[in-house]
């Protein structure tokens, strides 16, 4: 009996011995059945297949992030901040004389120094005679595209964007202000991009920091991107924008004219576009208003003619309207400055800035909205802030008080356009749930 249960107990070893060695090489064997090695020529426990799994195990605990084969190998990198594309590319053993060349192709399609940190680089390389060669850099740029690099011969690489596959669907929110816009966005489970939007939408004719009151509303649709598994992955465009202050209900909607300008019309078609923006910078609150005031540096009361923004260091600041820049330098008190001509009678100038976006220089043109510099505290400045000017006739004038031209009416068979426009967007409106933060996900309601 004895020597029955030893009989068993080896045969059972074999066995696992056995199961465990044919594991291994079905590892590595291909997954067609069809190309399976029959069991009259069973393979050699040294062979290629064998031999890349022991290379892998390893190998593996010190690489967890790449995956390898006989003779690729696949790297998985994230950007950092301070990162550079090139430092990236040797640290993964890509010679140097190849990483010029891949970023040289990219360069066509995609501008290195756009690299942004938690943008993921995949780096494929393969081995050869000679030893590795680079293969393949593919960058997940943001969630609609990526940015693909291949080699095409000995020397050359050529770069592609790929757009990636997104499906849109709008959604709705709403809240009730009774502190602030933000806290108040956030309790509607709104994006902070999407309100820097709304800002932006109602920037012509509201002051956010003085007009808008407790009990004030907003409500919106606007346009959200989705994956192919279902994950929301970008946020689209606003297309139907209202706001209630202090009992005045202002509702907006995005349309596209014939000729392919996008801007936002209230319900009878009139552009809520004006000839300049009272408030170029988001998320700022007023430090200082227009008028008479002691002066935080010289110590005097004197004439402050201008409004003055408090905002982080870096906060972008946008072009007023459209115009020519007539100066970018620096400007005594002002510190480094910008003061563009939007027309025969209006200029608005941008003072004591941490630097100038690029391209920005006397004489370029510049369009409403668009980023001309960023908050410092260049000059007599006690703290980061931007000093915004407008000036009509050369004089500085109390924004408040100005009559600022509007923008244009949609007339006769573009009327009836957005007519239609208003309803379908309505009608999309009409149908969509609203947004709810439910409180266990919200810290600040």
């Amino acid at each position: 009996m004895g020597n029955k249960n030893k009989f068993l107990r080896h045969a059972a070893m074999g066995t696992g011995v056995a199961i465990a060695l044919l594991s291994a090489f079905w590892i590595g064997a291909p997954s067609s059945h069809s190309e399976r090695p029959s069991p009259a020529t069973p393979q050699e426990p040294d062979t290629n297949v064998v031999k890349a799994i022991l290379d892998y195990e390893a190998i593996a605990p010190q690489i967890s992030d790449s995956l390898i084969t006989s003779d690729i190998s696949t790297a998985k990198l994230v950007v950092s901040r301070g990162d550079t594309l090139m430092a990236m590319l040797v640290a993964a053993r890509v010679p140097r004389n190849e990483a010029h060349n891949a970023i040289t192709a990219l360069s066509k399609v995609f501008k290195p120094r756009d690299l942004k940190p938690g943008i993921a680089v995949t780096v494929t390389m393969k081995e050869e005679q000679t030893g590795a060669v680079l293969r393949q850099i593919a960058l997940a740029v943001d969630p609609r595209r990526d940015i693909i690099v291949e080699r095409e011969n000995s020397k050359r690489f050529r770069a592609a964007a790929i757009e990636r596959a997104l499906a849109t669907r709008a959604v709705r929110a709403d809240g009730v202000i009774r502190s602030s816009l933000y806290l108040a966005g956030r309790r509607a489970d709104i994006p902070p991009t999407i309100l820097a939007e709304l800002i932006r939408i109602f920037s012509f004719d509201v002051d956010f920091q003085r007009d808008v009151q407790p009990d004030d509303s907003f409500d919106l649709m606007f346009d959200r991107h989705f994956d192919v598994s279902g994950n929301a992955v970008a946020e689209g465009k606003i297309q139907i924008a209202e706001m209630v202050l202090s009992g005045k209900r202002v509702r907006l909607y995005r349309h596209h004219t014939k000729n392919s300008d996008i801007d936002y019309f209230d319900a009878k078609g009139r552009s809520v576009r004006k000839a300049l923006i009272l408030t170029p910078i988001d998320g700022a609150r007023i430090s200082s208003g227009y008028g008479r005031r002691r002066h935080p540096v010289l110590g005097y009361t004197k004439m402050h003619r201008g409004i003055d923004f408090a905002a982080p260091r870096g906060t972008p600041i946008y072009a007023a309207g459209h115009g020519t820049i007539e100066v970018a330098g620096r400007n005594g008190g002002y510190g480094k400055y910008i003061r563009i001509r939007h027309n025969g009678s209006y200029k608005t100038a941008y003072a004591h800035l941490k630097g100038y976006a690029r391209g920005v220089r006397r004489g370029n043109r510049v369009r409403q909205g668009q980023i001309i510099g960023y908050v410092g505290s260049t000059g007599r400045s006690t703290g980061p802030h931007l000093h915004y000017e407008i000036l009509r006739n050369g004089r500085q004038m109390n924004p408040k008080r100005l009559n600022l031209p509007s923008g244009r009416k949609l007339k006769d068979a573009e009327l009836k356009r957005f007519f239609a426009a208003r309803d379908s967007l309505e009608q999309r409106y009409a149908t969509l749930p609203v947004l709810r933060r439910t409180a266990e996900n919200c810290s600040i309601c």
